[in-house]
């Protein structure tokens, strides 16, 4: 397919949001949603990945990621290793110029920012994913939606760069909002089924939210690579706890349905216990320090959003005393704050 006429003057901006994982986190891992089929119920927010492609110059290729101070000029080629450096913007662009653009390279210049640290456990480079398709998309006119965006994004991030993780993160961030994720068995597909919760309770539950930076960001790889031994090896805590852990998102998804946020901090807060099961640096001193400092301000659960190990911990706390809660994590030097969801997915925009 040869390369667009829109290319000559490309100025394309996207964005993805982040996510929280609520329940279900760890099912939607293979092998375990391949043999039984995985379960997640996850609310995007208002942190985003950000991704911007533009016509590059000195006949370069430029990538730019502004949050890690990161920034590396290639040859206009398409002879470079996606493992090194910026892989994802590596592995983004060929995939595109390969499959779109006849395999001819492009001088562009592809610069990134996320809104969080590193190893947040909020889907981050999932979503940095989801936002470079977006925006390579649009500049390039290619008619792609938010199952095919995040279905690529798994591709790219989960089988080309090898990278360990599970499939719920590009689904978030392409679809966002508050949605129930399912992940069919033997790879047959995956189900977005957005929540219409009535607007009270949503704001209730909105209301209830808090993140807070536990001050360490963590490296997701380790503890999931533990989790798919124990399940690869049929280790029996491990399976029991997926398996609970999955009715757990169905418990918690009927509570919000219902309006009933303290039954569902109850469910996140059982949910959590399970997920120290899984794997043994799925938790740490300092978070542990944290959520007990929470619960002693008034939260009713709290659990480390993503892989665990580090990262934004998420706490559900009554509205009244979310302010309190606030106020006492930042003074024992955490980084705690209101959070809102967000219902629009993946968006990419071109620039004048």
């Amino acid at each position: 397919m040869a390369a667009t006429s829109g290319w000559r003057n490309a100025n394309v901006r996207a964005r993805a949001p982040l996510r929280l994982g609520l329940g279900g986190g760890g099912t939607d891992l293979e092998p375990y949603c391949d043999e039984h089929g995985g379960v997640v119920l996850s609310a995007s927010i208002d942190r985003y990945a950000y991704a911007h492609v533009s016509r590059g110059r000195g006949g370069n290729i430029l990538f730019k990621a502004d949050d890690l101070q990161r920034e590396e000029a290639l040859p206009c080629t398409l002879d470079f290793d996606i493992h090194g450096g910026l892989s994802l913007h590596r592995a983004v662009y060929r995939h595109m110029m390969v499959q779109h653009n006849g395999g001819e390279p492009l001088p562009l210049a592809v610069t990134t920012t996320i809104d969080v640290p590193a190893g947040s456990g909020l889907g981050a480079s999932s979503a940095l994913v989801v936002a470079l398709v977006e925006a390579f998309a649009a500049a390039m006119e290619l008619p792609l939606g938010p199952y095919d965006v995040a279905k690529l994004a798994f591709q790219l991030e989960r089988r080309e760069l090898g990278m360990l993780g599970g499939k719920q993160d590009q689904y978030a961030a392409a679809f966002g909002g508050l949605n129930f994720i399912e992940f069919l068995q033997g790879g047959a597909g995956v189900i977005v089924n957005p929540l219409r919760m009535r607007q009270s309770y949503l704001n209730e539950f909105e209301s209830s939210l808090v993140i807070c930076f536990s001050g360490q960001s963590r490296e997701s790889a380790n503890i999931i690579r533990q989790q798919v031994h124990g399940l690869e090896g049929l280790d029996e805590s491990t399976v029991q706890a997926m398996h609970e852990i999955k009715q757990h998102a169905y418990e918690m998804k009927a509570a919000l349905l219902a309006g009933d946020i303290k039954r569902m901090a109850d469910v996140l807060g059982q949910s959590w216990r399970l997920k120290k099961l899984t794997a043994n640096s799925v938790s740490n001193p300092n978070v542990e320090r944290l959520l007990d400092l929470a619960m002693e301000s008034g939260a009713l659960a709290g659990k480390v959003s993503g892989a665990g190990g580090g990262g934004f911990i998420m706490l559900v706390v009554d509205p009244e005393k979310r302010f309190g809660l606030i106020r006492s994590l930042n003074a024992a030097g955490a980084n705690a704050s209101s959070v809102k969801v967000t219902f629009q997915g993946s968006q990419a925009w071109h620039v004048a």
